[in-house]
């Protein structure tokens, strides 16, 4: 997505450690607006796959979620990073490590919101390694939920998640592919 590229291009700092910061819109400070537009785009992609569910990983992925869920009429139902005392003891759980923050995460989502009958589409702000992804697929899985693709905002084609999913057999759009990308050389997209 050109309009994508051009405000990572314009807003996003490449870091050393293979972080691409683009908290001035996406996911720290967010760029209500901006945001709208990448939802309607999934929902040009997969509208006519039947989502009845928006499912991603607090906190980053839940503005994109949100903004995108608008356009399907459906919910959003974000997996929570660690249990909490009001969520119950009836929950689906599924280990994810975090590559941004480095460490590993028991995701859980309540078996009140997700179940047999949705047709889930994940969203992310973020594909790496698809440590959340496929975490998100097992919750969906042990759920009995049918899992009509990933929305991804930014991919980094470099990194082996993608692939790996795609190997799957999952639909997965990303709206912007990240080929490579460093402090002194930039960013540079996927054609």
């Amino acid at each position: 997505m050109q309009l994508l590229e051009e405000r990572i291009r314009r807003d996003g700092k490449v870091y050393d450690g293979d972080v691409l910061k683009v908290d001035s819109f996406l996911n720290h400070q967010i760029d209500v607006g901006f945001l709208c537009t990448l939802g309607k785009e999934f929902y040009r992609l997969y509208r006519d796959s039947g989502v009845n569910k928006i499912l991603t990983v607090e906190a980053s992925g839940i503005g994109v979620a949100c903004l995108t869920a608008q356009y399907f009429g459906c919910p959003v139902v974000f997996a929570k990073k660690s249990k909490t005392s009001n969520i119950g003891t009836d929950v689906w759980s599924a280990a994810a490590h975090s590559y941004t923050h480095g460490t590993d995460h028991t995701l859980v989502v309540s078996k009140s919101y997700l179940g047999a009958g949705d047709r889930v589409l994940i969203l992310d702000d973020f594909l790496a390694n698809g440590c959340a992804a496929k975490a998100m697929l097992a919750l969906c899985a042990q759920a009995g939920a049918q899992v009509v693709g990933a929305g991804i905002v930014i991919e980094k084609a470099y990194q082996k998640g993608g692939d790996d999913l795609r190997a799957l057999g999952l639909r997965v759009e990303s709206l912007a592919r990240v080929a490579s990308m460093s402090p002194t050389e930039g960013i540079r997209f996927c054609d």
